[in-house]
């Protein structure tokens, strides 16, 4: 399996790698679903959030929950057969290959995460899966989709491809430009492509939950993860611009396609972060 070589020019942190005494995203979002793909380093992280905010563990849960729904609408509604999971993290339960293949068999995924402990040990857990790669490349490299990348070697660049971005752009600073970002992958892929979003919300100072929010962030980021932060519902809808909403919009995560009756969050956490689906315009043509 041939492995990108992108740069990473993200004005950020650079990713942990494996140097495991620095908490790693990919590895703090395991720790925080329960995983046993993490450190000490990581923990520590994700401890020094849930001092203040002892549902945030309840957040990835419901992340990916939603994400299982996104991907049965994707895969069984809309048709789509190609998936590309960016800034994917470590393989866990109900992965994107998972669901996407539960619903449509010849579904092809590729993963791709620019942690590279992560790529490697991605590899290793999907290698005989002969519809799933995992690649390491970084979202923020001009050259992620360019016409050389790896990800074409497994995509058809051609025909429609669902972008999942969850849970990976609050990681993002604001010095990268996430919706620039986004916007430039958009613009790489094939009209009838479908890009699916999550993010941590911050509902302003009129809202009891912004000094949450704010106190949330400020662990995340000076506490040992490095990132984490939480944007208004207007930055997390400009991810969108230019593309067809999905309805019902940039909503809480249970309120997009609930499988059933909708369940309030239990916490304040779970109510600070949104999600949504765009659709690029143009014929779609699943065959």
């Amino acid at each position: 399996m041939p492995d990108s070589s992108f740069s990473s020019p993200e004005p950020g942190r650079p990713p942990a790698g494996i140097d495991t005494s620095r908490a790693g995203i990919a590895r703090v979002y395991d720790a925080s679903l329960g995983g046993k793909d993490n450190f000490e380093a990581d923990r520590r992280a994700l401890d020094a959030v849930l001092e203040v905010a002892p549902g945030m563990c309840a957040v990835s849960r419901r992340n990916r929950a939603w994400l299982r729904r996104v991907l049965r609408y994707l895969a069984g509604v809309v048709g789509v057969e190609q998936f590309l999971d960016a800034g994917a993290g470590l393989p866990t339960v109900s992965n994107t290959h998972d669901i996407a293949q539960l619903v449509n068999p010849w579904a092809r995924v590729v993963y791709l995460d620019n942690d590279p402990m992560v790529s490697a040990h991605g590899r290793v857990l999907l290698e005989t899966n002969e519809d799933t790669v995992y690649l390491h490349g970084d979202l923020t490299d001009p050259a992620v989709l360019a016409a050389d990348s790896s990800v074409w070697q497994y995509l058809d660049r051609d025909r429609p491809v669902a972008l999942i971005l969850g849970a990976v752009l609050h990681h993002l600073p604001d010095a990268a430009d996430p919706a620039g970002i986004v916007a430039r992958m958009v613009d790489a892929l094939s009209p009838g492509s479908y890009i699916a979003i999550t993010h941590f919300w911050d509902p302003g100072e009129e809202s009891p939950d912004h000094q949450l929010a704010r106190e949330v962030e400020r662990r995340f980021v000076e506490k040992g993860l490095g990132s984490g932060w939480y944007r208004s519902r207007a930055e997390i809808e400009s991810y969108f611009t230019g593309l067809e909403l999905i309805a019902p919009g940039v909503v809480p995560l249970d309120e997009w396609w609930p499988s059933g009756p909708v369940h309030p969050p239990a916490t304040a956490e779970e109510r600070l972060i949104l999600g949504g689906v765009g659709r690029k315009s143009g014929l779609m043509s699943v065959q």
